[in-house]
């Protein structure tokens, strides 16, 4: 059993699997990269409801788990050394747990970093550019009269688009086979689309590619 002493958030979301590894988010873009990682690799995991609308994410508990407030996040038993990890961003998540399983990144080292590269691509630029145009289109920033700040972000937005259409000109996959980087878009792509409904003010058909 977790210490609620050590692990505080234990105490507030109880494990009642405490072997498997525990995960603490909901199915935001970067939640269900986890959460999709998690079901590929096959590893018994236990998940817990993080209220984003109640702010879960802000209480003590939570925070120390993860000082930025942020879901996901995942407490891991079987750490290295087999010992409990606590880990926070949803980037270094997905890594940390295609290292732990050998599944969905290359072994080799080129293609390794390849992924990698298209892993730090989507935390630096496919997410908070989605993001931020989600917010001027579905929450308070579509009632902004000044839509200067908006068209910052669908340009940008349609630029990151563009750089992923062509990567993925004459393949299915961003690095080869399935990996970490196509699951760290998905989310992403997806809540563009159907979360934010931003399909027709980027123009989505044009990035056949993407949309395949």
């Amino acid at each position: 059993m977790f210490d609620s002493a050590t692990f505080p958030v234990a105490a507030r979301w109880p494990a009642s699997q405490p072997d498997r590894l525990q995960y603490y988010g909901l199915p935001t873009p970067n939640g269900v990269k986890v959460s999709i990682m998690l079901e590929e690799a096959g590893l018994p995991y236990e998940a817990h409801l993080v209220d984003i609308q109640k702010g879960d994410q802000k209480s003590p508990e939570f925070l120390s788990l993860n000082p930025n407030g942020k879901v996901p996040a995942i407490l891991d038993p079987a750490g290295p050394g087999g010992r409990p990890l606590a880990l926070f961003e949803s980037g270094a998540i997905l890594l940390y747990l295609a290292d732990k399983t050998g599944l969905f990144i290359p072994a080799d080292p080129v293609r390794r970093w390849q992924t990698i590269q298209w892993v730090m691509f989507q935390m630096g630029g496919v997410g908070p550019m989605f993001g931020q145009l989600g917010f001027f289109t579905k929450f308070a920033g579509k009632d902004w009269d000044d839509k200067r700040p908006r068209d910052r972000y669908l340009e940008e937005t349609r630029r990151l688009l563009g750089v992923m259409d062509s990567a993925l000109d004459g393949r299915d996959w961003f690095v080869g086979d399935f990996s970490i980087a196509d699951i760290s878009m998905l989310g992403w792509v997806n809540g563009l689309v159907n979360f934010y409904g931003n399909g027709s003010l980027v123009g989505f058909d044009d990035f056949a590619h993407v949309k395949a």
